[in-house]
């Protein structure tokens, strides 16, 4: 049976969960990255994507849409603090629909490269996510 471990996902309107786990799987900047118990310590930024977490040995995955902000693993646990996280099953697709347009207009309306380039990273990882949403 595998091991649980305190898992915190947090964002700035709500606490989404507070429980122990057994994985967490995490969209990480540097890619996925998957979290089990006694994982050596690091912090990540995350990356707008889906975020799946295993609350026990035989159940199923939840899964939750996340953007930005960052995953830290400690010795107590993991805590993913996102700008935003909403369970998969409550996004709905014009949501995620209007979220890609502001971020076309982002990309229109950047003033310098840096942030255009920022704009269109966002803009990709949008339509990653509604490509992942569309297969789940």
């Amino acid at each position: 049976m595998a091991e649980l471990f305190q898992f915190e996902l947090v964002s700035p309107e709500r606490q989404l969960l507070s429980e122990q786990v057994a994985e967490v799987v995490v969209p990480g900047a540097e890619g996925e990255f998957g979290v089990l118990k006694n994982h050596a310590p690091f912090i990540s930024t995350i990356l707008p994507g889906i975020l799946k977490v295993r609350s026990s040995e035989n159940g199923g995955w939840d899964e939750y849409f996340v953007r930005g902000g960052f995953a830290d693993v400690a010795a107590g646990g993991l805590t993913v603090l996102a700008e935003q996280a909403v369970p998969v099953g409550e996004i709905s697709r014009e949501q995620l629909d209007q979220a890609i347009q502001d971020a076309q207009e982002d990309v229109s309306d950047a003033k310098d490269d840096a942030s255009r380039q920022k704009a269109e990273m966002t803009l990709a990882q949008l339509k990653d996510v509604a490509e992942a949403l569309t297969k789940a």
